[in-house]
């Protein structure tokens, strides 16, 4: 950490990505910190607003930026949890097996990447479903958000889980390298989401779709059903179209604000080494959301 003039330690973080502005991770970083006796600065790296917006382009420049400044790390998130990889000098064994990372730590001189979205969602299924049914699972998307939940899906027992992309060969690789990792389970690319949802026990959906800048829904509110548990990991809005559809229908329904938090803990805690107050967090992002 740096200090500051007098003599506080000070972590500076940030967070790359684009359409970022309403995002809730500098409140959640910058008050933890605050709660453990220390200043945390957070700052925004905005796609839209830095460079010409192509994130190929801009992301090395940013990393030496926050390296040149003296940030302890980043957040990763959309369009850059895969495009991050390799500018990295180190994965960890969950970004690795994933395939995206949403949290780069600065030690040493070396680029370390992690994946915290995983274990967040997790959690947050834990906490916000316990008891739902894994038996059989589709998820929609299969991107940097979607290779975490699907990892996170099967560390929690999923036995089939059915993947769904607008670019069948990004599902279909996914379900392959999660094929290698999750032996005698049932991991499928299929491209029939009315099929998927009829056999299965949940959805997912871990697309951009449902958030304010992609509005719509990942799944036609005619394919749910009651007996159905159906989780967005969109949280800005809070309400989706998706969980709202499937709350009128009667569904156990699961929000975006757990995984975002639980996340943003994990990550508190690789910047800082300091052990993250999950439930003080979750309470600070209610009042926020």
């Amino acid at each position: 950490m740096a200090v500051n003039r007098a003599g506080a330690p000070t972590c500076l973080l940030g967070l790359i990505g684009k359409g970022i502005q309403a995002s809730k991770s500098p409140a959640l970083h910058e008050t933890e910190a605050a709660a453990q006796g220390f200043r945390c600065s957070y700052e925004l790296f905005d796609l839209d607003y830095v460079g010409d917006g192509r994130n190929g382009d801009v992301l090395p420049g940013l990393l030496r930026e926050a390296e040149d400044r003296g940030f302890a790390g980043l957040n990763i998130t959309y369009p850059c949890k895969q495009a991050i990889i390799p500018l990295l000098h180190e994965l960890s064994d969950e970004a690795r097996i994933v395939g995206a990372v949403n949290t780069v730590r600065f030690r040493d001189g070396r680029r370390v990447g992690y994946n915290t979205d995983a274990w967040g969602f997790a959690e947050s299924f834990r906490r916000g479903l316990s008891g739902a049914s894994l038996r059989r699972v589709v998820q929609v998307g299969a991107g940097g958000a979607g290779a975490a939940t699907a990892h996170a899906l099967l560390e929690l027992g999923a036995r089939e889980l059915y993947l769904i992309d607008t670019d069948v060969r990004r599902a279909e690789s996914l379900a392959t390298k999660l094929g290698a990792h999750f032996a005698g389970r049932q991991i499928k690319a299929v491209t029939d989401l009315g099929q998927a949802v009829g056999k299965s026990d949940g959805v997912l959906n871990a697309t951009p779709m449902g958030m304010s800048a992609h509005p719509g829904s990942a799944v036609p509110p005619d394919l749910l059903r009651n007996d159905l548990w159906v989780a967005d990991i969109v949280y800005f809005p809070m309400e989706t179209e998706l969980l709202r559809a499937a709350r009128a229908m009667g569904c156990r329904t699961l929000d975006g604000g757990g995984m975002v938090v639980f996340q943003a803990a994990r990550a508190f805690e690789i910047f800082t080494g300091r052990k993250a107050d999950g439930d003080r967090m979750r309470r600070h992002f209610e009042t926020l959301a």
